[in-house]
């Protein structure tokens, strides 16, 4: 009886000591802070965020901007009079026809957003990927993981963004720049521009971005390799697919988990990472489940 329950406490105890959960802030912590914001990259680093996730698009002068769409987006941002911007324009002000130093102008964080009624409203202006990696690197007390989505589509080549070629090469050119290839994530939806990243560094991991009306199944095996990270829509996961999954050696990260009972639920399901609007409520759901 009495090495029934070692055995008991050693299983216990290995499952708790599985991978640490990566807490990553979604574009910063876009529920504390206007969206891939320096604000906002500083305040997921002094919440003590293990990766910082990002998307990225390329300017008229080829500079690698920080930005969620490839134009300004009536949501979050004014003109540059301070007016609003609609819906039904919002994709004219294209930022891979304008030079950085025009992007830099647009007030993209006093505005109210709708989703989000804790965010701090604040002057902020789209960053250069450089600005965030230099930011991380000087502040944070640990190594810092970047997570970088590349926004590519097939509609945007040529119009609101390079070739696809291009644009893989300019994300890794400035990763290559900065050291941080061992540390860093890149991440799609784009299945080209997944294949992309490993035909220019093999070395580089990868993560499968899975959407909510697609099959994560389906998505993986249109890919000529195998990415080591799997980051679906939260609502796609059960107990059965995050461990398949994980079984066949990958980890599964979903997005974009918000709500404490969606965050205690994926904790259960033993999830590998968690990407969050509020790193700020993974930390602590973390730490009361420890």
């Amino acid at each position: 009886m009495r090495f029934f329950w070692l055995f008991c406490v050693v299983g216990f105890l290995s499952c708790s000591s599985k991978n640490e959960l990566d807490v990553q802030g979604h574009r910063g912590c876009r529920g504390l802070h206007p969206e891939n914001s320096l604000p906002a990259f500083k305040k997921a680093i002094d919440l003590g965020v293990q990766t910082l996730e990002m998307d990225v698009v390329i300017s008229k002068d080829h500079e690698v901007v920080v930005s969620h769409e490839p134009f300004i987006n009536h949501t979050i941002a004014l003109d540059l009079f301070g007016n609003e911007i609609t819906s039904e324009n919002e994709m004219t002000f294209n930022l891979y026809t304008m030079p950085y130093d025009s992007i830099k102008l647009y007030d993209c964080g006093t505005k109210m957003h709708p989703a989000y009624p804790f965010q701090k409203k604040e002057k902020v202006y789209k960053p250069l990927l450089s600005e965030v990696i230099d930011l991380a690197e000087t502040k944070s007390e640990h190594q810092i993981v970047y997570n970088i989505e590349i926004k590519s589509k097939p509609e945007y080549d040529g119009v609101y963004s390079p070739p696809v070629e291009d644009y893989v090469s300019l994300v890794l050119n400035r990763i290559h720049s900065k050291g941080i290839q061992d540390r860093t994530v890149i991440q799609s939806f784009d299945l080209r521009a997944l294949e992309l990243t490993k035909k220019q560094n093999p070395k580089l991991q990868t993560a499968l971005l899975v959407d909510e009306n697609e099959n994560i199944e389906t998505k993986l095996s249109q890919l000529s390799f195998k990415p080591e990270i799997v980051s679906p829509y939260f609502k796609l996961l059960d107990q059965q697919t995050v461990s398949k999954y994980q079984d066949q050696g990958f980890k599964i990260i979903p997005w974009t988990v918000n709500l404490v009972s969606d965050i205690n639920w994926m904790i259960d399901l033993n999830v590998d990472g968690i990407i969050s609007d509020y790193p700020n409520k993974v930390i602590q759901v973390k730490q009361l489940k420890k």
